[in-house]
């Protein structure tokens, strides 16, 4: 599967020419009734295109009246999950159970880079073990993602005691590493983890030495030395750098993060939206993406959380947060509202979910999009009518007198089968933003 995010070049012209009409019919803020009703005209401009197959014999001569099956096979747009649980499991069929609801649902993982548990031992990273989920996934048209390489929320044991220009060799040593060994496995990265925060006092507890390194050669340079290492290893990757503060501190970081140039050092802006206590509205989820779109980058929700029970709190044993009938309808709920506003949105291009199953999830909550014991829940089940139901593209057409066929569809791969007569082809595409024309050779 070919990587879904354009350049940031690319990115900033398309979102300037979607953004256009859009500010001029925007000078009022929307009321969140006015947001939701208008998402799907939203949705059909922005993550729709034209698409036109003509069909010629050998001779190049259009056949009217063959017919044209158009099957989605993928979105252009990232729905995806962490995948912290891949090959954790000691039962094979849970393991399989696992992976198949992954598959069936989503298209993008996050998998696990945290450096003290990835790097335990120094000089022994889990390559292996990373490289397979990686493979599993491409096998199975799922893009990747690598979460976190620069984050001090604590650090590897046998990093203590080094002196900070030690740590900052370390620290970049391992980004290039990580960025270049996977190249062509896993191409998008969070580079820098929730920058807002480095001075909180579980860092410095739990990563004293990483910490007093950010101190010493500043925030900025820290950042910054980075994002230059993942693009030394690998040009063409997707660099986000994300945080869970959606606030003025987390914008004036952005802001400051560019080149000789005057461009953004990232290519994308990374957004964490952990709702344990309550979901957000809908005008603050608009508000979000309109704030962070200013830099007319694309936007991911890199981590989002929506608790299935009603009681609880972080750190919380499961059996002390159940998942409840109740919470689970509301999850349900609030998971067809969220995301519709989001993949409503032309900034946003992937939305990730935080985690996968309830079993073993963050901070004990009920989380998951499947269950305890890996069934689907509601959430799961209206995600899906979504993503591969209202927002997924199947139709039957037949060609005209000009051999053509067109249509509007999702964004996306396809798999076209043409047929007539006894002949019969299949062949497989891809529809981008702008018009699509695709000429089929029936032989």
């Amino acid at each position: 599967m070919s990587l879904r995010f354009p350049t940031a070049v690319l990115s900033f012209l398309l979102l300037a020419v979607f953004f256009a009409p859009l500010a001029a019919a925007q000078s009022v803020p929307m009321s969140e009734e006015e947001i939701l009703a208008s998402a799907d005209a939203r949705i059909e401009r922005h993550r729709k295109a034209d698409v036109t197959i003509r069909i010629v014999d050998g001779e190049n001569r259009p056949i009217e009246g063959a017919t044209v099956e158009l099957r989605q096979t993928n979105h252009r747009f990232l729905f995806g999950s962490n995948i912290f649980k891949w090959g954790k499991f000691d039962d094979q069929k849970e393991e399989k159970i696992y992976r198949d609801r992954f598959s069936e649902l989503l298209n993008f993982a996050t998998l696990p880079y945290y450096w003290w548990s990835y790097e335990g031992e120094q000089d022994k990273p889990s390559h292996e073990n990373r490289e397979a989920i990686a493979r599993w996934c491409k096998a199975n048209d799922i893009e990747t993602k690598g979460h976190p390489l620069a984050w001090n929320y604590a650090q590897p044991r046998w990093l203590a005691g080094k002196d900070t220009e030690q740590v900052m060799k370390l620290q970049t040593g391992r980004t290039e590493d990580c960025v270049r060994r996977f190249r062509g496995l896993v191409d998008v990265w969070d580079v820098v983890n929730e920058a807002t925060h480095y001075g909180r006092s579980e860092c410095r507890r739990r990563a004293p030495d990483l910490s007093a390194t950010i101190d010493a050669f500043g925030r900025d340079a820290f950042i910054r030395k980075n994002f230059e290492a993942a693009r030394r290893a690998n040009p063409a990757a997707t660099l986000l750098i994300n945080d869970y503060r959606t606030d003025e501190e987390y914008y004036k970081i952005l802001d400051g993060l560019q080149d000789e140039q005057g461009k953004p050092i990232f290519d994308v802006v990374g957004i964490q939206s952990h709702m344990h206590g309550g979901t957000w509205s809908t005008s603050h989820l608009w508000d979000r993406c309109e704030k962070y779109a200013k830099f007319g980058l694309p936007i991911h929700f890199t981590e989002m959380t929506v608790v299935s029970g009603t009681k609880g709190h972080y750190g919380s044993d499961p059996q002390d947060w159940p998942s409840t009938e109740e919470g689970e309808k509301r999850q349900a709920e609030e998971v067809t509202r969220i995301y519709t506003i989001l993949f409503s949105h032309p900034a946003v291009e992937a939305i990730t979910w935080w985690d996968f199953a309830d079993r073993h999830a963050w901070r004990g909550a009920p989380a998951g999009l499947i269950g305890e014991d890996l069934s689907p829940k509601p959430a799961y089940l209206a995600l899906k009518r979504l993503i591969k139901g209202k927002w997924w593209t199947e139709q039957s057409l037949k060609t005209d007198a000009a051999g053509k066929a067109s249509t509007r569809g999702f964004m996306g791969t396809y798999q076209l089968t043409i047929t007539t007569g006894n002949k019969k082809k299949t062949v497989n595409v891809e529809l981008v933003p702008g018009e699509n024309i695709f000429d089929v050779v029936l032989d």
